[in-house]
């Protein structure tokens, strides 16, 4: 990918942060082109493309548009593959992998696409076979009324793997989620922030993140490293900037949760992110955690936000309400005057906590349709 030429970019985000991914984009003086279900198109030089990948905090993948045409067989579809410049993104060494959908085509055996589309880059790169490798490049093909759209996946791993989630606990929060939650709530790191069942402390780690206004891109490998035309000059030039923007935090950002390993989990978590001051994390039971008002040593009103159990992410037993019921209870105990939010797919479960929840958003977790709803601020 030669850096002075524009091209076509595609962020694949989880469905209902697609505007706070624009929003992003605006931050770092990218100007979306269109927002979709599911993504962001946006144009931009190979400066936008590394900035996409260590800025975006919301976005799953960066997608470079590589092609775009019309074809309805196999040996077209063959000899327009053939013609490409796959070496642009490809070394003839590289391992490559490819992931086709179709719908309402003549082209919809997806495997012999894949395989089609192989061969012709093999020809294009002078080579025999697609090497084996533990790293392939992932290319994407969609194909809609007859309409071909190849795309190279820039990112490699899923963006929200962040580098620092090694203690994995049971139904993980996606960091990419949590961080969308925190923008569509309006946190910015200015007011405390607990989750008070936090897990392996997605939202606290993502808060941390955001409050210092540390990339989240910072602690990773990205499939562009690769590229022949990778320019790891500019790309550490680009790190070296987001470490000087870092700043102090002096917020409070706090988090429990009753299982003890999931709260070793999830303080190794912080220590590997480097957040570790940031954030403090106990093992307590939400109906023994200290009330936090607005005098006394927990002082200071915030945002309070979690992602409680659920049916088909938890057992939560025969009577879900009974347990909502409860966590309304706590919740109104121990964070009075604070804004309360949560994840839930149910909204008879929200509603059974007694609490003047309103939905915000309608949110994706795990291919789960989840809402986020939450209190006035």
């Amino acid at each position: 990918m030669d850096h002075r030429h524009t091209e076509n970019f595609y962020a694949i985000v989880s469905p209902g942060l697609e505007n706070v991914c624009a929003t992003e984009l605006s931050a770092l003086e990218i100007t979306p082109q269109k927002v979709d279900v599911g993504g962001v198109a946006f144009a931009g030089r190979l400066r936008d493309l590394y900035r996409a990948n260590l800025w975006l905090r919301t976005a799953s993948r960066i997608l470079v548009r590589f092609a775009e045409f019309r074809s309805r067989d196999f040996p077209d579809l063959y000899r327009r593959g053939q013609r490409l410049p796959w070496g642009r993104f490809i070394r003839p060494e590289t391992a490559v992998s490819f992931r086709v959908t179709c719908h309402s085509s003549r082209l919809n055996h997806t495997t012999r696409i894949a395989e089609t589309l192989e061969s012709a880059l093999n020809q294009a790169l002078g080579r025999s076979t697609n090497p084996v490798g533990s790293n392939p490049q992932l290319v994407l093909v969609r194909i809609v009324d007859d309409q071909v759209v190849i795309s190279i996946d820039s990112s490699g791993e899923l963006l929200h793997r962040r580098g620092y989630r090694q203690s994995v606990t049971a139904a993980p929060l996606r960091e990419t989620l949590a961080a969308g939650v925190l923008m569509l709530l309006d946190w910015n790191g200015t007011v405390p922030l607990v989750d008070p069942m936090c897990g392996s402390g997605s939202f606290l780690l993502e808060g941390a993140l955001l409050a210092r206004q540390q990339a989240p891109g910072l602690n990773r490998s990205f499939a562009f490293a690769n590229w022949p035309g990778y320019r790891e000059g500019l790309w550490k030039l680009l790190c070296d900037e987001a470490k000087r923007s870092e700043v102090d935090v002096d917020v409070q950002i706090s988090g429990a949760d009753e299982n003890p390993e999931v709260v070793t989990a999830a303080i190794k978590n912080c220590q590997r992110s480097g957040v570790a001051d940031q954030v403090r994390i106990e093992q307590r039971v939400l109906s023994e955690q200290s009330v936090r008002s607005a005098q006394g040593e927990h002082s200071g009103q915030g945002l309070v936000v979690c992602n409680p159990p659920y049916g088909k992410r938890l057992d939560l037993g025969e009577n879900p309400e009974v347990y909502y019921s409860e966590l309304g209870q706590q919740l109104q105990r121990a964070y009075p005057g604070w804004q309360l939010a949560m994840i839930c797919p149910d909204p008879a479960l929200v509603k059974a906590t007694g609490l003047p929840f309103k939905k915000i958003a309608s949110l994706d977790n795990g291919g789960l349709t989840v809402g986020l709803f939450a209190t006035k601020a």
